[in-house]
């Protein structure tokens, strides 16, 4: 592990190259924008099928959303500690070294990132399936709703190819879908007459034991999906003003309102359907407003809902294409991919190869029962791996790097540490029984970044043999 003097001075300090132009507000807008997603339109239903009663899938909610937000805080000292662009690749990058940093980039590109464009582009098809079922009586073949996955991935791709001007523009006029959808929601279940007996039946488990546990262990990756982006905010801490306290702020604030909302929008599903309704259902939200006000509106929150996936995935193709664009330009990653476009200014070789892969992982998660659910399984046994390793970077810098000065320190270390690791703990063992093939793919996926990352000394090696 680097020493303390080992470590350049500079990336403790706010001095950038890029303007801070970012306040706390356009931080926490940029937080909540990363956040809030397909998660809450698709995973109640996976959820509510593992847990089967009421106390426990609000308590995955709430646990989900409160290890989310004690890793915020852990988060939050580090990147005020180390202001400077990158989030969690810096915080790896300087506490252990260049090869894990390496690795999770590596499994961000092959593994997590890409899987996660597939996935939220499939949340897309499946809604469009539950508006061709409203409008004509029947639902897309899985077949069908897979192409239409493909199609919203290279369609996007190809706007952003033509530069970040025009992506930009379509994810600004897409960027209101999710609030509509959500208020909608809202707003419309508790206008309406619905039972709150669904709360009832069935509110305790059966019982709880082994299978219990790791169901709602299973659960909760779903549910830290529906969570995920968070970490968004810290990417952009070179250009935050006064990072050391905006920071902290903005990823405090953002979580505890995106957690509020999600209680919000669930109880507002229940109110309308039943447990056993919710348990099978890929379109939650159109089933509770059809139930509400019949089938247009589930024909409107189908088209928020497509509207709101379609800016995701918009919004992820442009931001995640950069990433794996930052690491080639830095010798990191396949030099092509860090080439630009001599007109359009863009990094259309990324671009076009992560497109690419996510459309392979898609495809192979086609011939699975559960596509959606398939690709969350596929990536969140090396997803948890890599966030506990950055956790506990905290005690890495709290040990090695005694005199930098910590503005904000992680709220009730370490106490908060460790419940954060029990449960990514938790979820890495229950995730590896209960997705074992999945978990091994993602896992082997990520090993092969060490051929990469050792392919100058594997070669020389190979060349004295000769």
């Amino acid at each position: 592990m680097p020493s303390e003097s080992s470590v350049p001075e500079e990336l403790f300090s706010e001095k950038t190259e890029l303007d801070r132009k970012l306040g706390l507000t356009e931080s926490f807008s940029i937080l909540i924008g990363r956040i809030i997603g397909s998660g809450i339109f698709r995973t109640p239903g996976p959820i509510m099928l593992l847990v089967g009663s009421i106390s426990t899938f609000y308590g995955i909610w709430i646990l989900g959303g409160a290890a989310t937000l004690l890793g915020a805080f852990c988060y939050a000292e580090m990147a005020a500690m180390l202001p400077r662009s990158g989030g969690p690749y810096a915080f790896l990058r300087v506490a252990y070294g260049p090869m894990w940093a390496f690795l999770r980039g590596w499994a961000m590109f092959f593994v997590s990132e890409t899987a996660a464009i597939a996935a939220v582009s499939m949340v897309f098809a499946e809604y469009a399936s539950s508006l061709n079922k409203i409008a004509l009586g029947v639902a897309f073949p899985r077949s069908v709703e897979v192409l239409v996955a493909l199609v919203v991935i290279w369609l996007l791709t190809l706007v952003n190819c033509f530069g970040v001007g025009l992506g930009g523009k379509v994810q600004n006029v897409l960027s209101l879908a999710k609030l509509i959808a959500l208020g909608g929601v809202i707003g419309v279940s508790f206008s309406h007459s619905g039972n709150w007996q669904h709360f009832a039946q069935p509110f305790w488990p059966e019982q709880f034991n082994w299978t219990t546990f790791l169901a709602m262990g299973a659960a909760m990756r779903y549910a830290f999906f529906a969570f995920s982006g968070w970490e968004g905010a810290t990417y952009v801490a070179e250009e935050v003003r006064n990072p050391r306290k905006n920071l902290p702020l903005s990823l405090i604030l953002g979580i505890s309102g995106v957690l509020l909302i999600y209680l919000a929008v669930n109880t507002a599903y229940l109110y309308q359907i039943p447990v056993s309704l919710m348990q099978n259902s890929k379109w939650v939200a159109v089933d509770a407003m059809e139930t509400a006000i019949g089938g247009l509106g589930g024909a409107l929150v189908s088209m928020a809902v497509m509207l709101n996936t379609f800016g995701s995935v918009s919004s992820q193709v442009l931001v995640k294409a950069r990433g794996v664009f930052a690491m080639a330009r830095d010798g990191l990653f396949f030099p092509q991919l860090g080439r630009i476009h001599p007109r359009y200014k863009s990094p259309n070789n990324a671009l076009l190869v992560q497109a690419f892969w996510a459309s392979l992982l898609l495809l192979a998660a086609s011939f699975a029962g559960r596509v959606y659910e398939t690709i969350i399984d596929f990536f969140s046994f090396t997803s948890a791996i890599f966030n506990i390793s950055t956790f506990v970077a905290v005690w890495i810098f709290r040990r090695k790097f005694k005199n930098v000065v910590r503005p904000y320190r992680a709220w009730g270390y370490p106490i908060s540490l460790l419940i954060v690791l029990s449960i990514q703990l938790w979820l890495l063992v229950t995730t590896l029984i209960t997705a074992f093939i999945p978990s091994l793919c993602g896992l082997a996926l990520t090993l092969t970044g060490l051929l990469y990352y050792y392919r100058d000394r594997l070669f020389h090696r190979l060349k004295l043999k000769e």
